[in-house]
């Protein structure tokens, strides 16, 4: 699947960047540009795989927004054109789709990554998705309370909002330091794969997901979801038909960006491996426990040749805003926002309320 991508605000930069390494080292050309923004100079300066662009200078001269998300959005549209013209040749004809990547927690991000959706749709006609990072328990009301009013705009804006939570993949007893690191490295790792599974490859197996699969899965819109799990496996493919339905029930049920996160419109099921390796029934077996786990009559499926010992299983799931962890994060957000003291409207109560405030 050929991506732009555009990372806004610090983390969204710092996984744009890793993303691009990624998919570089790998060689598996689907990133076909990226771009980070921030209104932040240092945190644009500490990127050296990706070009950069600084907003907002003529208002905080370089120092960022401080965790302001309405800050964040009015600057966005304020330099939105200058944006949109530095991405020309980082979105070109051969793009089948956008990325627009950031931390929800923070302002730049939270503010500015819906703002930058709402103006690529009216620009381009490819699929303009988000890739959003909730904040984990840990990191403080404000961060809750921005990146549920962000989550509320982008889920209007995008045409699918991949979300994941920073406690999914957060390991015990790391530093914050160390935990961002890890994050990011399996964010890049499972998302660059997602990306690369819809490539043209050569010695392909008996039934390769091509992009079309992956923006179908997308297309119910909302929130998705994806899942990764492997295990290293057998020579003889037959043996592997386990190991398989192993792989497939991890990356659904304790390898999700959302935790808990089953219930879905559609859902895609990538086993990447060897292609001599891939047992058919396995995948088919696997399919099939997907359609009844997720609820869901929508269930692609497919194989991803990759030169490994070992068989992974990506699991994408589409529409699935219903899952009661996303539940759980707004109703934090809606107690953040009510241990600030806010006298606004509580723009958190529902995802599908449209009478809540959006971000702008």
């Amino acid at each position: 699947m050929k991506v732009a991508l555009i990372g806004v605000g610090q983390a969204g930069g710092k996984v744009t960047e890793r993303l691009t390494r990624f998919d570089a080292n790998m060689g598996f050309e689907a990133v076909q540009g990226a771009l980070a923004i921030n209104s932040a100079k240092p945190d644009l300066q500490s990127l050296q795989f990706v070009d950069t662009q600084l907003i907002g200078a003529d208002r905080v001269n370089g120092h960022g927004v401080g965790g302001d998300n309405e800050l964040g959005a009015e600057i966005m549209q304020s330099d939105v054109q200058q944006v949109i013209s530095n991405l020309d040749g980082r979105i070109t004809s051969r793009a089948e789709a956008i990325f627009v990547v950031a931390g929800l927690g923070g302002g730049t991000g939270s503010g500015g990554a819906p703002a930058l959706v709402h103006h690529l749709q009216r620009v381009y006609d490819v699929p303009v998705y988000a890739l959003g990072i909730l904040p984990g328990r840990n990191e403080g009301a404000l961060y809750q309370a921005n990146a549920g009013r962000s989550l509320k705009t982008l889920l209007r804006e995008a045409d699918s909002t991949l979300l994941i939570d920073n406690d999914a993949w957060h390991q015990q007893g790391e530093s914050v330091e160390g935990a961002f690191e890890t994050i990011n490295d399996k964010i890049a790792r499972r998302v660059g794969l997602l990306f690369a599974a819809g490539e043209v490859v050569d010695g392909v197996g008996e039934s390769v997901v091509d992009s079309s699969e992956i923006i179908n899965t997308l297309r119910s819109g909302g929130v998705s979801v994806l899942g990764y799990a492997s295990e290293v496996a057998a020579e003889d493919s037959s043996e592997n038909i386990r190991t398989v339905m192993t792989v497939a029930r991890q990356a659904l049920l304790t390898g999700t960006s959302m935790p808990d996160a089953t219930a879905a419109d559609a859902a895609l099921l990538v086993i990447a491996g060897r292609p001599e390796r891939i047992p058919r029934k396995g995948v088919e077996k696997a399919r099939r426990w997907l359609e009844d786990e997720t609820d869901s009559m929508q269930v692609r499926g497919g194989d991803f040749p990759l030169e490994s010992d070992r068989l992974g299983a990506l699991v994408l799931l589409g529409g699935a805003e219903r899952s009661e962890r996303i539940e759980a994060f707004m109703q934090r957000a809606r107690e953040a926002k009510r241990a600030q003291g806010e006298t606004k409207p509580d723009v958190v109560d529902q995802l599908t309320d449209d009478r809540l405030e959006n971000l702008f």
